[in-house]
C-alpha cells in the first residue's frame, strides 16, 4: 500500500508537474539502478540505462492509476530496459564477430597508489561479478539488499513476493556466493602452494 505522500507525489507527476516527477524519480533512482545492474549486460553502462528508464517513467506514468503499483511497475520498465540492452548487445557482439573474430576489448585501467585500496576495489569487483552470475532469481534480491540496503519488506513488494521467499533466496544468494568466490579462490592457493 502507497502511503499517502506517495499517492499525491503520483498524481501530481501523472498531471505532468515536473517538480513531482523529480521526487518521484530521486526516491526510486538508486534501487532502480541496482534492478538494472542485476539483469543488463556486462557492457552496457548503468547510468544510459537510467536515462531510457526516466524517459519511459515521463512517457508511461500517466498510464499508472494505483500507487500501491509504483514499484513493481517502475521494476518492469528497469527490466524491459536491461533486456532491450541485452539484445542490443548480443546484436553487436555478433556483428563484431563477422567483422573483426579477434576482437578483443582493452579495459583501461588506471593505476591506484593505494594498493590497500586497489586490492579492496578488486575483491569488491570480483564480487559483484560473481554476483551478477548467480542465477536471476537469486541475484536481485541479492543485489537490492546488498547495494541499496533495502529491507527484506521492501524487497518483497518490489518483487512482488512474500518476505519468506525473499529470505529463502537470500539465504541461498549468500550461499551461492561464497561457494564462488571459493572457487575462484582455490586455483589461487593451488599455484601458491606450487611455488613454496
Amino acid at each position: 500500500m502507497a502511503s499517502p505522500a506517495t499517492d499525491d507525489l503520483l498524481q501530481r507527476a501523472r498531471t505532468g508537474e515536473s517538480a513531482a516527477f523529480e521526487q518521484l524519480w530521486h526516491e526510486h533512482r538508486r534501487w532502480l539502478a541496482v534492478v538494472l545492474l542485476a539483469h543488463m549486460p556486462h557492457e552496457s553502462e548503468v547510468e544510459d540505462l537510467l536515462q531510457e528508464v526516466a524517459v519511459k517513467m515521463v512517457e508511461k506514468i500517466h498510464e499508472l492509476e494505483d500507487p500501491a503499483k509504483l514499484r513493481p511497475w517502475l521494476r518492469k520498465v528497469a527490466l524491459n530496459t536491461a533486456c532491450s540492452a541485452g539484445r542490443k548487445a548480443s546484436l553487436r557482439r555478433r556483428i563484431l564477430r563477422r567483422l573483426d573474430p579477434f576482437h578483443h576489448r582493452i579495459a583501461d585501467e588506471h593505476a591506484q597508489k593505494d594498493e590497500r585500496a586497489l586490492a579492496a576495489r578488486m575483491a569488491a569487483e570480483r564480487a559483484l561479478q560473481a554476483a551478477r552470475q548467480l542465477p536471476e532469481i537469486y541475484r536481485e534480491a541479492l543485489l537490492l539488499k546488498a547495494i541499496e540496503g533495502m529491507s527484506q519488506r521492501a524487497i518483497a513488494q518490489t518483487l512482488s513476493v512474500p518476505e519468506t521467499t525473499v529470505e529463502t533466496r537470500l539465504a541461498r544468494a549468500r550461499r551461492l556466493l561464497r561457494e564462488r568466490l571459493d572457487e575462484e579462490k582455490a586455483p589461487v592457493k593451488a599455484v601458491a602452494r606450487q611455488g613454496e
